[in-house]
This record gives structure tokens, C-alpha cells and sequence, in this order.
């Protein structure tokens, strides 16, 4: 299995940097060449200078825009300590097409099966970009939804780099998890009644994770589906945030 490391050569990979920003917590849109075309990120900044650690978010299957409030839930938490925020749509143009006409779960599952090694590709090029900024410290998070759980489990795993890793209601792919050498340390959130990702997929990623050496931690919400934490009100979303922010502030630090 490919492996990165922190002297990963940038070489072909390009970093164009568009800035919107009015003021400095403006947002950032910057695209990234990788394999298969460019990858689109969102920077929502921390305010405070120097040097920062980042966590990057990955969406779930639906993208972030459905439910971009709830994203920014968690950008907004990671803000607040001194961590900055990036938003990471792996997906293909390519990907969003085929995912229209794919019109049963089990036809998406084997399309993603396909794609996991071409999508943490993706991320890894996008982590490269990320820390060669000027104001990134060498200190970086995966917080992946869902899908976006899997991919970043998935990229964790290949991806040296990668320090911390938090995961909702996701897991590790099967076809990549008996090549796993190394995690970081992971915590995984999880509602007992979820029924689009098993529980027990959750809790293998975390004996995976222990099985080889790492930190990791599930956490269990009692009778909650998938997607709890998108809840506006509810009090299990809140304490998902919390000990998200909490986890990435004890192994990424902030400044």
C-alpha cells in the first residue's frame, strides 16, 4: 500500500489560491491539482496568527451543502481552540454523475468500493497543499462524516502525515483493512441504531486501530440513528462537537 510521509515531494502538484476574503475570518477557496483533476477546498480560518493546526472535514456520501450548517458546527468548534478548518470535496465530477444514476445502496457500495484508492489519493494531495502554507503548522486532523469517515479512515492509514483521526458513524474499508500497518489516534462516534453503517463497523475500526499500536476510543449514543449529530437541538450532536473539539485540541494542540 502507497504510504506518504512528511517529506512527501510536491512535485505536480499545483496550489491556486483564490481569495475571497474581505476580512480575516472571510472564507478561502483554494484548488488543488491531483489525480483526476483538481480538488476543491474551504479554508475557514482561526483568528489568531502564526502558525496553526488544521483538521480537515470530509462529507458524507450527499456532499456538504445538504446539511452545511451542521459541518460548520464543527469548522466553528475547531475555530474557537486555534485549529483551522478546511472543507475537502473529494469527489470527482465524474463521481457526482455516476452517483445520480446509481439508484440502489448495494450499486453504491461497489462503486465506492472502487473509488476509496483514487479518493485518499485526493485527500493526501490536498494534505501536501495544506502544509505548505506559510501558516500551517506540521500538526494535522482527519474528521471524516459518513463516507467521508471511510475515506478518511482509509487515508489515515496510507498517510503519515495524518496525527489525529476522528470519525462519525463510519468505519475502514474491507478490501483495505488487511493492509493497515499504522493509525493515529482515532476516537469514532457512533449511534447504536444506526442502519446505514453498523455499529460494529465502527468498533472494528477502532480494534483495527488498537491492533496496531494507536490510541482509540467509541464512543456510544444509546437508541441514536445516522447523522445524529446533524440534529439542531439535540443535546447528542452538542457532546459529539465537544468531544470532537476536545480530541483534536489533546493531539493536534493550538497555538
Amino acid at each position: 500500500m502507497t504510504k506518504f510521509s512528511r517529506r512527501s515531494i510536491l512535485g505536480g502538484i499545483a496550489l491556486v489560491v483564490t481569495s475571497r476574503a474581505r476580512s480575516a475570518k472571510a472564507a478561502e477557496t483554494i484548488s488543488v491539482r491531483s489525480r483526476e483533476g483538481e480538488v476543491a477546498l474551504t479554508r475557514s480560518a482561526a483568528n489568531r496568527s502564526g502558525k496553526r493546526p488544521t483538521v480537515v472535514l470530509l462529507h458524507g456520501s450527499r456532499g456538504f451543502e445538504r446539511r452545511r450548517r451542521a459541518y460548520e458546527r464543527y469548522a466553528d468548534a475547531l475555530k474557537a481552540i486555534g485549529i483551522d478548518a478546511y472543507f475537502l470535496n473529494y469527489y470527482t465530477q465524474t463521481d457526482i454523475r455516476t452517483f445520480e444514476k446509481l439508484s440502489t445502496k448495494e450499486r453504491r457500495e461497489e462503486y465506492e468500493a472502487e473509488r476509496y484508492d483514487a479518493w485518499t489519493t485526493r485527500v493526501s494531495s490536498a494534505l501536501t497543499a495544506i502544509l505548505a502554507r506559510g501558516d500551517s503548522s506540521d500538526r494535522l486532523g482527519l474528521l471524516g462524516f459518513s463516507l467521508g469517515g471511510f475515506v478518511a479512515a482509509a487515508t489515515a492509514a496510507r498517510d503519515q502525515r495524518v496525527s489525529a483521526l476522528a470519525v462519525l458513524y463510519g468505519g475502514m474499508p474491507d478490501t483495505l483493512a488487511p493492509q493497515v500497518k499504522r493509525m493515529p489516534p482515532l476516537i469514532e462516534l457512533h449511534g447504536d441504531a444506526d442502519r446505514n453503517v453498523p455499529f460494529a463497523s465502527g468498533a472494528a475500526l477502532v480494534e483495527l486501530t488498537r491492533a496496531v499500536g494507536a490510541p482509540g476510543e467509541q464512543i456510544r449514543y444509546d437508541g441514536k440513528g445516522h447523522g445524529f449529530d446533524f440534529a439542531d437541538n439535540d443535546p447528542a450532536a452538542k457532546d459529539a462537537i465537544e468531544r470532537v473539539s476536545r480530541f483534536f485540541q489533546a493531539h493536534l494542540g493550538s497555538t
